[in-house]
């Protein structure tokens, strides 16, 4: 990593790493979801499932909380896996995060247009053809390809007005959670069973399975951390605090909506969220803002997986591991400029292959995320061993007690993409995007430069003390 083309500025506030990590987790899932996790759970499990999954991804955080604050530099997950494990396990760890990162981008695009089917009556124009058996239609096409090409703009021409987009939606996103839980404790339903009785074992353990990939964004921070003007201990902190924030809004949504509708009748609604805010203000109108607050979600995990994919792309073609001259930055806008068109260029043209295709696609990103947390946790250990002088504003105590648990944890959410696991991939399309990913990959990293023993001596962290 050359000096000559470390050029980004440290604009970031405090308040723009937490509302992009905690608005990268707010996405669309939580409209659509919430009837799922009360019928099969009950109110009280669903809580008590999100409060164990919250624990868990926290403990995640905390690891990289250590790590981010002692290298806050562009990259996250691959300056810590390139400084722990060379550039072969740093490759691997990085290019499993681009994955995790590329295929959550590309159905937000995708995302975009089928919130605004449920919204829009008659959204749905102009079919032409259809790909594992879903319509695509005109309609889709173009709202989700002008939804690219603003996303893509925007995180272009600056990461500050990319971080000022994500407060204002973050904020549209709160005031809708605050408004539904504002009606339930006014218009709410008495619940009829004592606290704890629809807690089922069973009910709580598969809500809890899934809640880690509702918390997926929270490692946005380290990919920004070099454009951030927050001291090093902060950005650390940051992390665990926007997980539980997430996950107390995760909460309050689900106790709201329990208190409006029984969970058998917000598992039929399409928008059990949405559903849920019209019947306690008996308002139609209303319950579509709570509509449009989902859509809020869509666009600030749209523009966080950007930045973050950007970001990361960036850093592996710095190393010299994928093309060198992905890693230009913006003269005028200190953005990583090729890599962001790139991404943004890419996810332009995934409206043309259906839902079910992104599905599989963002199936498989998930394993690419959970295997990167996975090696930031081996880093973890390998940097604690070989590097105990290296300075760690927030130095974890009982740190091998937290490795070793989040060690346990991350292998078992890589299990559960295994065969045999709750969320395991499908086989054929699915495992087979996963195989032509490692290919690619192996490609790109094999006729790159790879000159990528990156030493860390050229980036200075007293500045940011």
């Amino acid at each position: 990593m050359g000096e000559d083309t470390r050029k980004f500025e440290r604009i970031l506030t405090k308040k723009d790493l937490f509302v992009l990590a905690f608005g990268a987790m707010i996405g669309w899932g939580w409209i659509i979801q919430t009837g799922f996790w009360i019928d099969e759970a009950g109110v009280a499990g669903s809580v008590l499932g999100f409060v164990v999954g919250a624990i868990m991804v926290c403990i995640v955080g905390l690891i990289y909380g250590e790590l981010a604050s002692a290298l806050p530099f562009v990259g996250g997950e691959h300056v810590y896996s390139l400084r722990a494990l060379g550039p072969v396990g740093s490759f691997v760890c990085t290019w499993s995060l681009v994955l995790g990162y590329v295929g959550v981008v590309v159905f937000e695009v995708i995302a975009l247009p089928s919130a605004m089917a449920y919204i829009v009556p008659g959204f749905n124009v102009l079919e032409l053809w259809s790909v594992a058996g879903e319509p695509v239609y005109a309609s889709w096409i173009l709202v989700g390809g002008i939804g690219a090409i603003v996303m893509t703009a925007l995180n272009y021409r600056g990461v500050k007005p990319a971080a000022q987009f994500q407060t204002i939606l973050t904020l549209v996103i709160a005031l809708a959670g605050i408004m539904l839980a504002v009606g339930a404790v006014l218009n709410g339903q008495s619940q009829p069973n004592p606290p704890l009785s629809d807690v089922g074992a069973t009910g709580v353990a598969t809500v809890a399975i899934m809640t880690p990939f509702m918390f997926v964004g929270f490692d946005v921070i380290p990919q920004s951390a070099e454009e951030a003007d927050v001291p090093p201990r902060l950005i650390g902190l940051l992390i665990p605090a926007s997980v539980t924030l997430a996950a107390l809004f995760y909460i309050g949504v689900i106790w709201a909506s329990g208190q409006a509708m029984p969970g058998s009748a917000l598992v039929e609604s399409p928008l059990p969220a949405a559903a849920a805010m019209e019947t306690v203000f008996d308002s139609q109108l209303i319950g579509r803002i709570m509509a449009l607050a989902g859509i809020a979600g869509v666009l600030t995990s749209w523009n966080s997986f950007l930045l973050g994919a950007s970001r990361a792309v960036f850093a592996l073609a710095d190393s010299g591991m994928i093309p060198k001259r992905i890693s230009t930055i913006h003269p005028e806008y200190n953005t990583p400029s090729t890599a962001v068109i790139l991404i943004g260029g890419l996810s332009i043209f995934a409206p043309l292959f259906g839902e079910q295709m992104l599905v599989w696609i963002v199936n498989a990103a998930g394993l690419g995320l959970v295997i990167a947390w996975f090696f930031v946790v081996v880093s973890f250990f390998v940097l604690r061993r070989n590097e105990p002088e290296l300075d760690r504003p927030l130095k974890l105590p009982f740190g091998y007690a937290f490795g070793a648990v989040a060690l346990v944890l991350t292998l078992g959410f890589i299990g559960l993409y295994l065969p045999g696991g709750p969320s395991a991939l499908l086989w054929p399309y699915e495992w087979l995007i996963v195989l032509c990913w490692a290919l690619l990959g192996v490609v790109l990293y094999s006729v790159s430069s790879t000159d990528s023993e990156l030493e860390l001596t050229d980036l200075d962290t007293e500045e940011l003390e």
